[in-house]
């Protein structure tokens, strides 16, 4: 009897050491970052000839990964469909998703995950051919729509054309791939996505000049890298992380001076950059990690100008994505 209390007691301990294993754990021990990204839509995250991947979800795992290691290359990239997506991260295959997902009410309760942040305020647009003469969507009564399925502008464009008492025709395809092929072909009047999704994807177009984006946004679609319920330090991380490059572009910490930036005088400066205090401790990390993620990678300014911003060929203006103090949206809390 003893021996058998014994042996419960010690199956007991080793499912408590499991139950104690983190995220982070995993991370280390596997020695790469597991990112979730989109099959390839140029400025956020697409592979090149030779599989380099980069884009503004890209990069933001490449920042998560120079915290942990100091080393930006240590990330794996999963190409992930819309309808994947989930699936791929409550199944643990990969550590974050960071592929231009909304993030909606019921994403953040009944499918288990958390938000880290809003990596681009965005909104669902249209595309059609400038030979339409279209000016507005609301001239788009009896259009036939391409639109890619298991997305929020799936639901949004039914929102839309019933609110506005107009009809339609939903053409769905399940790969972003697919559906900007038959708008190309001519199977569909109109193209819908995310604005910033819209204007990346007519630079693959046969002629993009034939093409016009509308002005019309019919919807908020606030854009940002998510993880799974259940690991509080790591939703931590990954969020800290978000708010570092936005909190260094706020201080004019950038990949050049990052380093020259640990001796400032400024105190929200040497917090951030890890020379005064001990911040990286409470997400199980060195106290320079923010200084890792913005000298490897850049500040959250950076990485939207070289990604989809003016340096890019998508030359997308900030807009609601400028910081809180320059009239946008964005605003990184305080590190201390």
């Amino acid at each position: 009897m003893k021996r058998i209390l014994i042996a419960a007691l010690s199956i007991l301990a080793l499912g408590a050491g499991a139950a104690k294993a983190t995220t982070l754990d995993d991370v280390k021990a596997r020695g790469a970052l597991n990112c979730g990204v989109t099959q390839g839509l140029p400025g956020f995250s697409s592979p090149d000839d030779k599989g380099n991947w980069t884009g503004l979800d890209v990069d933001f795992c490449r920042a998560v990964a120079a915290a942990i290691f100091n080393d930006a290359t240590k990330v794996r990239f999963t190409p992930l469909s819309a309808k994947d997506r989930f699936t791929a991260l409550q199944s643990g295959a990969i550590d974050v998703l960071s592929r231009n997902t909304t993030w909606t009410m019921s994403r953040d309760t009944t499918l288990g995950f958390n938000f880290a942040g809003v990596m681009y305020y965005d909104g669902q647009g249209f595309m059609v051919r400038k030979s339409l003469n279209i000016k507005s969507a609301k001239e788009l009564n009896g259009a036939s729509v391409c639109v890619q399925t298991g997305t929020t502008h799936e639901l949004n464009l039914g929102d839309y054309f019933r609110a506005n008492n107009m009809k339609y025709e939903v053409i769905a395809f399940s790969t972003i791939d697919e559906t900007v092929k038959a708008y190309d072909s001519g199977r569909c009047d109109v193209f819908t996505s995310d604005q910033s999704q819209i204007y990346a994807i007519k630079l693959k177009l046969t002629n993009a000049a034939d093409h016009v984006v509308l002005a019309d946004v019919i919807s908020k679609e606030p854009l940002g890298p998510l993880v799974r319920h259940g690991d509080d330090q790591w939703f931590d991380l990954v969020k800290w992380t978000y708010y570092a490059l936005l909190n260094a572009e706020e201080l004019g910490v950038t990949q050049k001076n990052a380093e020259q930036q640990v001796n400032s005088a400024n105190p929200e400066v040497k917090r951030l950059l890890g020379s005064d205090g001990k911040f990286g401790e409470g997400i199980g990390l060195s106290n320079d990690w923010a200084l890792r993620a913005v000298k490897l990678v850049g500040n959250y300014g950076e990485i939207f100008d070289r990604n989809v911003g003016p340096g890019s060929p998508l030359g997308i203006q900030r807009g609601y994505n400028k910081l809180w103090n320059d009239g946008g949206l964005q605003y990184g809390m305080p590190i201390r």
